[in-house]
């Protein structure tokens, strides 16, 4: 898992965010590559972020405030040049949107088939996952319960799922709501009611924040809000009730409500401790776990602030008085080190005669587990053997304990079992046996003797020579994909839990490895950053895509399976249009890599070939790259597909295509532009020879000179590399640039984040269009609904807009009069478009949703 330090999206948490990391070894010419090689490499690379990230907790430490990585890239492009966004910011956009007219057709999902990971004949051996066991996979859930027959999910951006079956079969449902971002799900046992709390959680860069709790009384068919505005722009970790009230847990303090009004009263504020006076956004009070005592009769309530970064306020609150505002008192228990607890997770036995609690540490996610520990946030995972939150509480985990039970992540070493806990964490206890519990952090892990012995019952992954053998995975036990989030407990003994590939079950019976049932087949919440099209050689459309933790995926032409060449973090991806199998896709910070054979590999020969001018990845090429972003953009020529664009603090250049080789001091690409010490290009457009790029720096309005957030754009219109300058442009996050493709010197800017409105310094309007290469520019954003953009397409004479809130269309003769474009498009950022060959249809990536479909305006 990739970690990066990130600040509030819309408005999402400061965190580190996770993905799982594709192996990077000398290309083996056997059949089993070392798997151990593989493993080392990711832990090298992990390690080198983690100090990254020590020596931005340091500058932290200095200034007072939260400091993000140069990697930090979704949620800088939401709230520059501010920290954060009203929640308002949102549901007003979605009331502007709701007053424009809609034109064109339905839309048409098409990742309507499953997601191979370990798909045959796409095994190569140093860029794939193949082997991990993962099987079919989905978007990252973040969120189960059941309730009888039925199944709940909720996922990241995208929306409630029900099932009827035991997940054998889905069903979409809060899918067009304001938000899609799900942090919590609970079923009242008294009327079957499913509670949705909105927000994810997991304080990830692309972790939105949500619009409150919303009810349903028809298992998700339709949905009423609970109460008014008060819990809007928070992230909800967690909902339960006593008898007589409902809590939510949120990043902004506890709230409570009379259960036997669901939706006619307001939330009420009832612990909030830390006063916050500087209005940090990290500083709001983070309820990460509220639980109800059993056989309390709903009066002992306990509460933790565990801000992840740790605050003076952090620790245990408890309340003896059903927790009424006002009721609850810090405690020290007895066992525990109250100094440091970060995040934690609690679960309490049936009859409440015992307490389990998983904590992370805020000293050791910033400074560093002691030794011989090298890089857990795992604190440890605690007992109050008589159900007292004062304790005495007694360690039944910590990593080593946990390292040494199966998993895959060995002790002591530079990714270690817990090394996310602030950001993959959760603890439950099987309500048919209170000595029977399960720990969710990267993998899963249980007991059955209340702590004295653990067992990882869903490894990392299985990288050994037996599973990676082509054909070998069918022959190896089938674990979960990493980084738990969601767990539940069915009523006929089956374990659910999810993660960021979707949802796994098994039986609660089972006491070994195996078992695990896949349950991604009828899931459809892929979390895309950007995709491309181009004509398989055999037939149809191919279609390349980078997705947040589930690598780049292949949609070929004539399968309904897409099938995964790429491991890790997906990012862009350039395909050529004449051939999908040649494509160009990315892991992280410009580690841009070309295939000729549409990725195929028998797990011999590697099908990828790396052409990185970045220094994480080329450190051997004199004045390589020192800053790309996290998801770096590249870009082809409109005009000719061996002209090819890309950009960190400098803008590079080549002109051979797929042909391009970087390695070492030989490399194709040449800088162009230097976009400024610090800088990182955000957005590349190339057509015609004639190029346009757009960049931040400092991209953080917490930087270290306190110079703030500032944005840049240069061309080479006119012959030469200059930077453009123009009054009227917004200092905001610049998403995209894009091209008449008649004419490069018309040029649209699309820029993300809120207005000035919302945001202090941040200008007005969202999309501006120059037809003298960027000397002179004009807002057309006319009626357009203040929310970020994403991405913009010229398309039969239109222009069409993807934003986080639907996408948008245009005249380009009448640019300022928007439309809502077709219907049917669930509300999930729409992260990227672009067009089928031809410009036959319209492809829209959307970020927790899938890829959808739109043939005519």
């Amino acid at each position: 898992m990739r970690q990066r330090r990130l600040l509030i999206s819309l408005a999402a948490a400061a965190a580190l965010v996770g993905g799982a990391v594709p192996a990077l070894a000398a290309p083996s010419t056997k059949p089993t590559p070392p798997a151990s090689a593989r493993r080392q490499f990711d832990a090298n690379h992990r390690l080198q972020k983690t100090r990254e990230r020590a020596a931005a907790t340091d500058r932290e430490a200095e200034s007072g405030s939260e400091v993000l990585e140069g990697s930090a890239q979704w949620s800088e492009a939401r709230t520059s040049p501010g920290l954060q966004v009203p929640g308002a910011a949102l549901s007003e956009a979605a009331a502007q949107a709701g007053r424009l007219p809609v034109r064109g057709g339905a839309w048409s999902q098409v990742t309507t088939g499953p997601y191979d990971n370990d798909a045959a004949g796409y095994a190569d051996p140093v860029w794939s996952n193949y082997g991990a066991g993962w099987g079919l996979v989905s978007g990252r859930n973040t969120a189960l319960a059941t309730d009888g027959g039925w199944l709940y999910a909720g996922f990241a951006d995208g929306g409630v799922w029900t099932s009827r079956d035991g997940g054998r079969h889905w069903s979409p449902t809060f899918q067009h709501e304001v938000t899609s971002s799900i942090g919590a799900l609970w079923v009242d046992p008294s009327d079957h009611s499913l509670w949705v709390g909105t927000g994810e959680a997991n304080t990830s860069s692309d972790s939105y924040a949500g619009q409150g709790v919303w009810r349903s009384t028809d298992h998700g068919r339709t949905f009423r809000p609970v109460g008014g505005a008060e819990l809007r722009n928070s992230l909800i970790f967690s909902i339960t009730a006593s008898d007589r009230y409902v809590f939510a847990a949120t990043s902004r303090g506890l709230w409570r409500r009379d259960r036997r009004n669901p939706a006619g009263t307001p939330w009420s504020l009832v612990l909030k401790p830390d006063p916050n006076p500087t209005d940090s956004p990290y500083q709001t009070s983070f309820i990460t776990d509220v639980a109800i005592r059993p056989g309390s009769g709903g009066q002992s309530v306990l509460a933790v602030l565990g801000w992840r970064g740790g605050s003076d306020y952090n620790g245990f609150y408890l309340s003896n008085a059903g927790g009424a505002a006002g009721s609850f008192t810090r405690i020290t228990p007895a066992g525990l080190d109250n100094s440091d607890i970060g995040r934690t997770s609690l679960s309490y036995t049936p009859k409440g005669d015992a307490l389990y609690a998983v904590i992370q540490s805020p000293e050791y996610t910033n400074d560093g587990p002691p030794a011989p520990a090298q890089s857990t946030a795992l604190k440890g995972v605690y007992k109050s053997a008589n159900g007292d939150p004062n304790g005495p509480w007694t360690q039944v985990a910590d990593v080593a304990k946990l390292a040494q039970s199966g998993s895959a992540l060995s002790f002591p070493s530079t990714y270690e079992p817990g090394i996310q806990t602030w950001y993959d964490e959760y603890i439950k206890v099987d309500p048919a046996d209170p000595n029977h519990v399960y720990l969710g952090l990267e993998e899963v892990f249980e007991t059955r003797d209340g702590g004295r012995t653990w067992h990882a019952i869903a490894p990392y992954w299985n990288l050994v020579p037996q599973c990676y053998t082509p054909g070998g995975p069918d022959k190896c036990p089938f674990t979960t994909h990493p980084d738990q989030h969601g767990i539940a407990i069915g009523g006929d003994g089956t374990l659910y839990v999810g993660n960021d590939g979707g949802v796994w079950s098994r039986p609660t019976s089972l006491g070994t490895v195996a078992g695990w049932r896949d349950l991604n087949r009828d899931l459809h919440t892929l979390q895309y950053y950007y995709a491309e099209t181009g004509r398989d050689p055999q037939g149809g459309t191919g279609i390349w895509g980078g997705l947040q933790d589930n690598g780049t995926s292949l949609l070929p032409g004539r399968s309904p399976t897409m099938v995964s060449p790429f491991g890790g973090d997906g990012g862009d991806v350039l395909v050529d249009p004449g051939d999908s199998d040649r494509a160009a896709v990315e892991y992280t910070d410009a580690s841009i890599a070309v295939t000729a054979n549409g990725g195929r590999s028998d797990g011999t020969t590697p099908s990828f070939r790396l052409i990185s001018p970045a220094c994480e990845w080329n450190p051997d090429l004199p004045g390589c790259d020192p800053s790309p972003r996290f998801i770096a953009p590249f870009e082809h020529d409109a005009a000719d597909v061996n002209h090819w664009i890309t950009g960190g603090r400098y803008v590079w250049e080549s002109t051979k295509g797929f042909d391009t080789t970087c390695s070492g001091a030989t490399c194709d690409w040449k800088p162009v532009f230097d976009a400024g010490d610090g800088s990182s290009v955000t957005a590349v457009e190339t057509n015609h020879g004639v190029s346009y790029a757009g960049w931040c720096g400092p991209c953080n309005p917490l930087d270290d000179e306190g110079t703030g957030f500032v944005r840049g754009l240069a061309t080479n219109y006119g012959g030469t590399w200059h930077t453009i300058n123009a009054p009227n442009l917004p200092n905001r996050y610049v998403a995209a640039i894009t091209t008449d493709p008649a004419d490069p010197a018309h040029v649209y800017v699309v820029f993300s984040g809120y207005s000035r409105h919302w945001i202090p310094n941040a200008g007005v309007g969202h999309v501006f269009e120059s037809r003298n290469g960027g000397a002179t520019w004009t807002d057309i954003s006319g009626d357009l609904p203040d929310v970020p953009g994403d991405d913009l397409i010229v398309w039969h004479g239109h222009l069409v807009l993807a934003t986080d809130h639907l996408v948008y269309v245009a005249d380009t003769r009448a640019p300022a009069r928007w439309s809502r474009l077709g219907r049917g498009l669930p509300h999930s950022v729409a992260a990227d478009l672009s067009l089928y060959p031809s410009g036959s249809a319209l492809l829209v990536a959307t970020h927790g949703r899938g890829l959808w479909r739109l043939t005519h305006l």
